[in-house]
């Protein structure tokens, strides 16, 4: 859960909307998808880049479909605390806050 900051870093909200947009789009059996779904992101993400957002999206959603979360909404997580109450959204402030972090 330390690296949770990591994952999301380099994706903004917009792009991550793109991309799901892209994926609802495009024809999973295509063989040039990854190349597709990148450029509908917006050109800077590479086909690699956007197969490896959908594999990390894929292992998430089996986790929560699991029931193997280790915290139930609204009750305080060691690791990450988040007011359920709001909506939050992800800001390019919050991205360059997570670059530096990396650095």
């Amino acid at each position: 859960m330390d690296d949770f900051p990591k994952v999301l870093c380099g994706w903004s909200w917009e792009e991550n909307k793109l991309f799901e947009l892209a994926l609802a789009v495009v024809d999973e059996r295509d063989p040039d998808r990854w190349e597709m779904v990148a450029a509908m992101v917006g050109g800077k993400k590479s086909a690699e880049d956007v197969h490896k957002h959908y594999v990390t999206l894929l292992e998430d959603l089996q986790v929560i479909e699991s029931g193997k979360l280790d915290h139930k909404l609204g009750e305080p997580h060691p690791y990450l605390q988040v007011d359920c109450s709001q909506s939050i959204c992800w800001s390019d402030g919050d991205n360059k806050i997570c670059a530096m972090e990396l650095n």
